[in-house]
C-alpha cells in the first residue's frame, strides 16, 4: 500500500496541473463531506496542506486554507438550512431525521446544555471535535436558532477547524522529505484524532464505574 501511494505521488503532474484540479476537488469534497459527513474532511484538509507545503509557489497553503473553510463553511450552511426546513415541517424530513440519528441522546444534551451557557461560541469548539459538530447543529436547530445566527458563529468555527487540520498537514509535511511520507502520516494523525472519542467511550461503557456490576 505505502509502495503503491510513494509511486502515484511521483508520478504526479505539475504544479499548475496539480492546483487546477486539486483546489476545486478539495472545494468539492470537503462541502461533500460537511453536507453528508462520510468523507474524511479532515485527512482532506491535511493530505492537501502536505502537497502545498512541498509545492514552491507561497500562496499554495493560503489557497487549502480558504477552499477548505469556505467549502465547510458552505457545507455547513446548506445543511442547516435543510434541517430548518424539517424542523418547520410537520412531518420533518429525511435531512432532519438523518441530522437526528447521527445525534447520540447523551451528545445531544451536552450540547444543548452548553448551547446555553455559552451561545453561538460553542459551534467553533464543535467543529474541533471529532463528532461534535452534529449534535451542536441539531441543538441549534432544535433552539430554533435563526440561519444568520448560526452563519457568524459558523464562520469562525470553519476557520479554526480549517486551520487546525492545516497545521496537520504542515506538520506531517516538515517531518518527511518526501510528499507522499507527509501524507500518510497526516491521514494517520487525523484519523488518529478521529477515532479516539469512539474508542475511548466504548473503554469507559466496558471498564468504567458500573460496568462488572452491569455484567453480572
Amino acid at each position: 500500500m505505502i509502495q503503491e501511494i510513494q509511486q502515484l505521488m511521483r508520478e504526479l503532474p505539475t504544479e499548475s496541473t496539480q492546483q487546477a484540479v486539486g483546489y476545486p476537488t478539495l472545494f468539492t469534497l470537503v462541502a461533500l463531506g460537511s453536507l453528508v459527513p462520510v468523507v474524511p474532511t479532515g485527512a482532506l484538509v491535511s493530505s492537501a496542506a502536505v502537497v502545498a507545503f512541498h509545492q514552491t509557489s507561497p500562496l499554495s497553503l493560503l489557497f487549502v486554507f480558504l477552499v477548505a473553510s469556505g467549502a465547510a463553511f458552505l457545507g455547513d450552511i446548506c445543511l442547516y438550512w435543510l434541517g430548518q426546513r424539517g424542523v418547520r415541517s410537520k412531518n420533518g424530513s429525511k435531512w432532519l431525521s438523518a441530522i437526528t440519528r447521527r445525534a447520540a441522546p447523551e451528545r445531544l444534551a451536552q450540547a444543548q446544555e452548553k448551547l446555553t451557557d455559552h451561545g453561538g461560541t460553542v459551534l467553533v469548539l464543535s467543529r474541533l471535535i471529532p463528532a461534535g459538530r452534529i449534535p451542536v447543529m441539531l441543538a441549534c436547530l432544535l433552539s430554533r436558532m435563526p440561519l444568520r445566527q448560526f452563519a457568524r458563529g459558523d464562520v469562525p468555527a470553519c476557520l479554526a477547524w480549517a486551520a487546525t487540520y492545516q497545521l496537520i498537514g504542515i506538520l506531517g509535511g516538515s517531518l518527511f522529505p518526501e510528499p507522499w511520507q507527509g501524507v500518510v502520516a497526516a491521514i494517520a494523525l487525523t484519523l488518529l484524532i478521529s477515532g479516539a472519542p469512539a474508542v475511548w467511550r466504548r473503554l469507559r461503557a466496558r471498564f468504567g464505574p458500573g460496568a462488572d456490576g452491569a455484567t453480572r
